[in-house]
Order: structure tokens, then C-alpha cells, then sequence
């Protein structure tokens, strides 16, 4: 990961969270990452995170431009997310929106 930009920023942001205990830069096709099928392929998050409590963290930060398309990411991460009875988060900020990790936390 570049040191600037919007992608940088987020992981500087779940960096600086009282809540977060520790958060992993997730790595597009490496064995040992996190995905999720998706119809036509893997997803891979760009962050997982253990929060204090347990839970267990995932973002995927998006720019404004690419929002959109992503709504097949979007399904299946909230459906992950709900069959985890609340032990795992997902949120995917866009546009700088950063507070959006805070809500889904809380």
C-alpha cells in the first residue's frame, strides 16, 4: 500500500481506534488471506481487524467512483456479517467517510 491516499487514510484511521486491537492490511490472493466467494470470482476485504470485545472487523474502502459497482461485495459481506450472530462487522466507507467504521462498530 502507497503511503497517501484514501486507502492509506483508512488504514491510519483503524489505527488510531481505542477499539481496535490490532488490524491486518488484507492481501489479494495470498493463501492465508481473508475472502469471500462472490458469483464470479473472490473478494478480498483491504482491512480485517480484531476489535477489543472479539469482534472481528472487516472494511473494504471504496472512492466515490467505484461505489457503485460494488454492490455484489456489498450483499454478500452484510449477509457474512448477519450469519455471524454480531461477531463479524463489515462497512465499506467511501469518500473519506471514515466515521462510518465508528458506526458499525458501536
Amino acid at each position: 500500500m502507497k503511503a497517501e491516499g484514501e486507502e492509506f487514510e483508512c488504514a491510519v484511521y483503524l489505527d488510531r481506534l481505542d477499539t481496535v486491537k490490532y488490524w491486518i492490511r488484507n492481501i489479494e490472493n495470498k493463501k492465508t488471506s481473508f475472502w469471500l466467494q462472490l458469483p464470479h470470482g473472490k473478494f478480498y476485504p483491504d482491512f480485517v481487524a480484531m476489535l477489543d470485545d472479539g469482534r472481528i472487523l472487516v472494511v473494504e474502502y471504496k472512492g466515490a467512483h467505484l461505489f457503485d459497482s460494488e454492490e455484489a461485495k456489498r450483499q454478500i459481506s452484510d449477509a457474512r456479517a448477519d450469519a455471524s450472530g454480531g461477531q463479524c462487522l463489515f462497512c465499506m466507507p467511501t469518500d473519506r467517510g471514515f466515521d462510518l467504521i465508528d458506526r458499525t462498530i458501536s
